[in-house]
């Protein structure tokens, strides 16, 4: 337990520092996130926060990483191989995602080269970090809700890297489409992390039912400190933000998020884990579909994301954050209760 508070101290200090830093970098150069006007069918409402800095994910990672570099300090905690592929992943996604944008403020248009090629790179990619977990690591090959036993469905390697990459492709974008109102996607995140900070810590204090995590304390300190380090970036950017995530936050934070479901056998779970994130990128595919079959005449919401409906609903944008929060709050409340839930009854039966 020592180990992953020391993470999440460490990185929540780290992110506020570095958060503060990339504000006035980015100031001092006259660098800032770009908004899609009437033009593109953006957020006109939105068109204030042009010129805000961005790329705060920066922060984020870096945050995160040293944070989980600080627990290792102490003798008992090793560093695992899944660990450590599951950053280089993180890195990876994280690194596709600061090309856009960087092509985004150099071009100051908020759609990169990559935006119509971004979404197959970014599958592709994510297909390759599952696979290097299967070949690198003996994570469990199965379909899991709370643990790998349960349903335990075993699949083929091949079926398991692409239903696992296909996880870590969706929970970057979903992340990423929720990022668009101030400290929604950091806030929303965070409850997340703080979720795989405890199953991981719990599967590392019961070793008998949980046994197929590999080195669940190790996750469990790479969850506290990407909770730490996005504390630490909400500081700065709550609304009004002083500075934005970015695709390279975005991209990093939902990867990690979709990684950690992996190393702790929860795939299945993170459906409630990322339960506003679900909500957000469900409303963009339902919106496209209606529009599509109505031969491009109608629309279900006055604009998706949802979060953007209730805004031109009348919603304030600080009362969507705040509620869209409760709902976060709420889901992750229920995984854990599902999570906890499955334990007891196992204990009850042993």
């Amino acid at each position: 337990m020592i180990a992953v508070m020391i993470a999440g101290a460490t990185s929540m200090v780290v992110s506020l520092v570095g958060t503060r830093f990339l504000i006035s970098f980015f100031r001092n150069r006259g660098k800032g996130q770009p908004i899609l006007g009437k033009e593109d069918r953006g957020p006109e409402h939105h068109m204030s926060k042009q010129g805000t800095p961005t790329m705060g994910g920066l922060a984020i990672i870096v945050a995160a990483f040293a944070g989980w570099l600080m627990a290792h300090l102490r003798d008992r905690l090793a560093f695992s191989d899944q660990a450590m592929i599951i950053w280089c992943g993180v890195l990876i996604m994280a690194f596709m995602g600061f090309l856009d944008d960087y092509i985004k403020i150099t071009k100051a248009h908020n759609r990169g080269i990559f935006w119509k090629r971004k979404s197959w790179i970014t599958l592709a990619l994510a297909i390759g970090v599952a696979a290097w977990l299967v070949a690198g690591t003996g994570i469990s090959e199965t379909l899991s809700t709370t643990r790998a036993t349960y349903p335990g469905w075993t699949l083929h390697s091949v079926v398991w890297i692409v239903w696992a990459g296909v996880i870590i492709w969706a929970t970057t974008n979903a992340v990423n489409v929720t990022d668009g109102l101030d400290g929604l996607a950091g806030g929303s995140a965070m409850m997340g992390f703080v979720a795989f900070a405890i199953i991981g810590y719990w599967a590392f204090r019961n070793p008998d039912i949980y046994g197929a995590v590999v080195n669940p304390l190790d996750l469990a300190t790479v969850a506290a400190g990407f909770a730490g380090a996005c504390a630490g970036f909400l500081w700065f950017n709550a609304a009004p933000a002083r500075i934005f995530m970015g695709d390279v936050g975005a991209l990093g934070v939902g990867s990690a998020l979709a990684l950690l479901s992996l190393g702790t056998n929860t795939q299945m779970l993170l459906l409630l884990i990322c339960g506003i994130n679900v909500m957000e990128a469900g409303s963009v595919a339902v919106q496209m579909g209606v529009f599509k079959a109505s031969g491009r005449k109608k629309r279900l919401f006055r604009m998706s994301p949802i979060h953007h409906h209730f805004e031109l609903l009348g919603w304030p944008e600080t009362t969507v954050i705040i509620r869209f929060w409760i709902i976060q709050g709420a889901c992750v409340a229920l995984a854990l209760a599902l999570f906890i839930g499955d334990f007891t009854r196992l204990e009850g039966l042993r």
